[in-house]
């Protein structure tokens, strides 16, 4: 019966995330309503002490990040910054290769630290005119957009910014750029796989006779919605017409705030604990209430924090005329769209301490332990579950990692597996099975390409199987070579 109830709650949890309802509200009433069926006296108990001091503490630690990652990716858009990307990089690559060029130019704004939620905005105004031209199906527009932003330069090149790849040095006194040679070698195997399957979808469709709104039966007609997106947004500036424009100093100079956040992030690595090479107690200054600070906890935090917070102002500074138009407005939008993605996030990492204190839990662990005996395997298994059913790779991690962390340190101590090779297989695994149909980031996509699942959700999966293929690819190499 204990094992029913938690298998319920997160039954439960995945089917109203579905259909649609805000993680925020159902994931403490899931999680309580499993306490309820267990003992009713323990419901005020665990939720003050276990799902609000989870949610509060996960907060405290990722919210900087989800929040200046957002506004980074607002004034990139705001200061005409992807456009300039996007002109160079078409310019080299050519407007025919349509679906390589929104791949690097995903890739180059979420490894940046751009929010993946604000790339998606930034990135379709783009890739609909290149699809336009080239005349590739627009159904492929989404799974390419997925290619570019949510697999390889999110969790898998050392590195990265984002979340996914952020919250777990917090638990392996890891940094972000854990597992540089297994994070290398998996992103060129999610690239190389994801390139040949999305080519041979364009190259089937041409050999059909399929163009830009396809065909028969299956032709679509664009949404006024995102036929005015694309006309209006900001974002878009003709990238076609840019062919015919020389590339400009102030084209390169909008690579720069994306190479500083990368190399202030490896700066701030390496010299915060130089400068705080003592650690920080409080007491030294009369304030012994506040304690001491975990310097190797705070370590990556604060690397990606400042090397954001450079990129920001450096980016106002490239194009500050452009900015300062619609510079409060556009920070609103982005504040919002961070507290929404970190309430959602706490939200599950509370769910996930109330049910790793549940006695069905233990038969859980029980049962990983013996099936999946293997640490890695392990860590990869659960976090991909977790993240299918939340539909969230942050939640999938911050929940796998609440309830396990300590178990994998120890049995990776145990079998001799280096903390940076858990951290990176684990941090692979958020992205892998998390883009299923009620994955946020998903709906988002669809809404802003006008498409529906039935049209482009076919595709979407399948780079969903490639990543979560890569994770346990990379676990394969681990084993056969020890590379780290």
């Amino acid at each position: 019966m204990d094992l029913i109830i938690i298998l319920l709650a997160l039954g439960l949890l995945m089917f109203l995330a579905y259909r649609g309802f805000s993680v925020i509200i159902i994931a403490p009433i899931c999680a309580l309503l499993a306490v309820f069926l267990t003992d009713p006296s323990h419901v005020l108990p665990f939720f003050s002490n276990i799902f609000m001091e989870k949610m509060v503490g996960f907060i405290k630690s990722y919210f900087p990040v989800f929040l200046l990652g957002a506004i980074f990716g607002k004034v990139i858009e705001m200061s005409g910054i992807a456009a300039r990307i996007a002109k160079v990089i078409i310019r080299f690559i050519g407007v025919r290769q349509a679906i390589l060029t929104v791949v690097i130019l995903g890739a180059i704004l979420t490894y940046s630290g751009v929010s993946l939620f604000v790339a998606v905005f930034a990135i379709y105004p783009f890739a609909n005119q290149l699809f336009r031209e080239a005349n590739i199906p627009k159904r492929l527009i989404p799974a390419t957009i997925a290619f570019s932003a949510f697999t390889f330069s999110m969790d898998a090149i050392p590195g990265s910014p984002q979340i996914q790849n952020v919250i777990p040095t917090t638990f392996f006194d890891t940094t972000v750029y854990a597992g540089k040679t297994l994070g290398i070698i998996g992103a060129l195997f999610i690239f190389v796989v994801g390139m040949m399957y999305l080519e041979s979808r364009r190259r089937k469709a041409a050999k059909n006779g399929e163009g830009y709104f396809g065909i028969g039966k299956n032709a679509i007609t664009e949404s006024p919605a995102a036929s005015e997106m694309a006309a209006t947004s900001e974002a878009i500036a003709a990238p076609i017409s840019l062919l015919n424009t020389k590339i400009e100093v102030k084209d390169w100079l909008a690579f720069l705030p994306l190479i500083l956040v990368g190399v202030m992030n490896k700066l701030f690595t390496t010299y915060i604990p130089k400068w705080y090479a003592d650690g920080f107690d409080f007491a030294n200054i009369n304030l012994e209430q506040y304690g001491t600070v975990n310097m190797n906890q705070q370590l990556s935090l604060w690397s990606v924090e400042l090397a954001l917070l450079v990129g920001i102002f450096t980016a106002i500074a490239l194009n500050f005329q452009a900015v300062k138009l619609s510079f409060k407005d556009s920070l609103s939008v982005g504040i919002s769209g961070a507290l929404l993605a970190t309430m959602n996030t706490a939200s599950e990492f509370g769910f996930g301490g109330i049910i790793a204190a549940l006695p069905g839990f233990a038969v859980v662990q029980n049962f990983l332990a013996t099936t999946f005996t293997h640490p890695l395997v392990n860590g990869a298994v659960l976090t991909n579950a977790l993240a299918g059913i939340t539909g969230s790779g942050s939640g999938g991690i911050s929940i796998t990692l609440g309830l396990m962390a300590e178990k994998y340190v120890e049995a990776a101590n145990a079998a001799g597996i280096p903390l940076e090779v858990m951290h990176r297989v684990i941090a692979m695994a958020a992205g892998g099975m998390d883009t299923l149909p009620h994955n946020g980031a998903v709906l988002t996509l669809l809404m802003v390409c006008g498409l529906t699942h039935r049209q482009a959700y076919k595709d979407i999966f399948a780079i969903t199987i490639i990543k979560t293929i890569a994770c346990f690819f990379v676990i394969g190499v681990y084993l056969l070579t020890g590379l780290v």
